[in-house]
């Protein structure tokens, strides 16, 4: 799925230790760091959405034994509803913590893309989820739980997903997540985010 490259602030203006999101499901808790030394742009969005409570009473719309585990489409508050994987968060803006500066949310919750740090889709690692198109990184994003390196944005093909965090707690539930009973990738019984609280150490 498609990004094309665009500016990107440093990573470098990030001085502090990464933060910690602890992801709180119907199934069982996990924890990730993430990347605001590598990707400050998604990883400012992607806490922002935390803090809103955007993600919680989703559900995990799309498993896949063997690759991976997609989450963070609004529609997915119902766990049957047709049009889960589709959708995104309101336009608006969000602060850049690396930065300060605003940051714009625009053509359906949709980011600009930051294709700067060449950090591989491998096991455990948080991706960004889009449509194939630029800048089309919005909520969604999916857990890696094989090394999907086909998805780097920096290889060749049209997959360009770039990696925003890792998993350094509770890899082995996202794993029997991907191989629970499903129809058409969506769990039978459906698993449901409760919350995410980030944390900065």
């Amino acid at each position: 799925m498609g990004c094309g490259n665009s500016s990107a602030v440093s990573s470098s203006k990030w001085k502090a230790p990464n933060p910690i999101a602890t992801f709180t499901t119907s199934m069982g808790v996990f924890k990730a760091e993430i990347y605001m030394n590598r990707t400050p742009r998604t990883a400012s969005s992607f806490i922002d959405l935390c803090e809103h409570g955007f993600y919680e009473g989703l559900h995990f719309h799309r498993v896949i034994p063997g690759f991976m585990n997609q989450f963070g489409c609004p529609y997915s508050v119902d766990p049957n509803s047709d049009r889960a994987g589709s959708g995104g968060p309101e336009d608006g803006s969000f602060k850049n913590l690396a930065t300060g500066e605003a940051e714009k949310r625009f053509g359906g919750g949709n980011i600009k893309d930051e294709n700067i740090d060449k950090t591989s889709n491998k096991i455990g690692t948080l991706s960004c989820a889009n449509t194939g198109d630029r800048d089309t990184n919005g909520s969604q994003f999916f857990i890696n739980v094989n090394h999907n390196a086909a998805l780097d944005w920096f290889t060749a093909g049209n997959s360009k997903h770039p990696v925003f965090g890792q998993i350094t707690e509770g890899l082995e539930l996202m794993v029997e997540l991907s191989q629970v009973q499903t129809q058409n990738d969506n769990p039978v019984e459906p698993v449901k985010m409760l919350s995410i609280a980030i944390e900065f150490p």
